[in-house]
């Protein structure tokens, strides 16, 4: 089989149609279209729906998709080993990030350390870093919380204690520090339903039987950070992920009984990738200095 046919047939998957999957290779159009239609006549298979401007994966694109993702994958990493002999002179290293914390760090760090890499960050919630990862699309996500999966490699980077925070006018706002019992009848404003810090608090809150007054859900962390500002109510948020603001109190709770952690994950099948492995390595080795 052809991978330059494979080549094609993932660009135009990508791009959603014929022109802009040519645009990206770098061909004519009339060249990308008949690469396609060899690659269906050779094995007797329809890989595109036509309609007429607009294209469509049929079943059998569908299933190829990921595959040819794979391989894609596959030929760029063996084309970077042997250009450079893995030196790591060159290559690219896509992330995959449910915000910028802790990610800019890492970056920072990894392009210090190997300047010739290309770096790209790819911003989502979870399921979509997750999804990135199993598709091929990113090499390494950057989440909070452990999820349960043999398909994936998990290394732990960080974990950071929970804050309060409130309206500078809040009467809370009058402490450093607080006990969780202080929220019970509080109202509270809560990220969205699978927030890894909403689940980290409730867990605690019912621990602690402590039952505050949801006002709102919120789905994102800015849209939370300006109903605290304009006095709904009061928010928690990851240490790592307050910004200061004169308007703003962030408040500990005693005893820190809520946390958060940030994880690294890769495919399991890919840990051994030179790229990504160099990645992991360097994460770890910051960590402990």
């Amino acid at each position: 089989m052809s991978t330059t046919k494979l080549r094609t047939f993932l660009a135009v998957a990508r791009q959603g149609s014929f022109s802009a999957g040519a645009r990206a290779l770098g061909l004519s159009q009339p060249t990308v279209t008949t690469q396609i239609q060899a690659l269906e006549r050779d094995y007797n298979v329809e890989l595109f729906h036509r309609r007429g401007r607009r294209i469509e994966l049929t079943v059998v694109g569908r299933q190829l998709l990921p595959i040819a993702q794979q391989l894609g994958v596959l030929e760029l990493e063996a084309f970077n080993l042997l250009r450079d002999s893995g030196k790591l002179n060159r290559g690219q290293l896509k992330i995959g990030a449910v915000g910028p914390f802790h990610v800019i760090e890492m970056v920072d760090a990894y392009r210090q350390q190997y300047p010739q890499i290309d770096l790209s960050i790819k911003v989502g919630n979870s399921a979509s870093v997750l999804a990135d990862l199993e598709n091929y699309v990113t090499d390494v996500g950057v989440l909070a919380g452990l999820h349960d999966d043999p398909a994936f490699s998990a290394q732990l980077y960080a974990r950071h204690p929970v804050l309060l925070f409130a309206h500078a006018d809040h009467p809370l706002a009058r402490f450093d520090e607080i006990p969780l019992q202080a929220l019970q009848g509080q109202p509270l404003l809560h990220r969205e339903s699978g927030s890894t810090t909403r689940l980290a608090l409730e867990k605690a809150l019912h621990a602690d039987d402590v039952t505050p007054r949801v006002v709102m859900e919120i789905g994102s962390r800015e849209a939370l950070r300006e109903a605290v500002i304009r006095g709904i109510g009061v928010g928690v948020v990851s240490e790592a992920e307050f910004i200061a603001d004169p308007r703003l109190k962030a408040i500990r709770f005693r005893g820190n009984p809520v946390n958060t952690e940030t994880y690294l994950y890769c495919l399991a099948e890919r840990c051994n990738s030179q790229i990504i492995s160099s990645f992991l390595h360097l994460v770890a080795r910051a960590q402990s200095a």
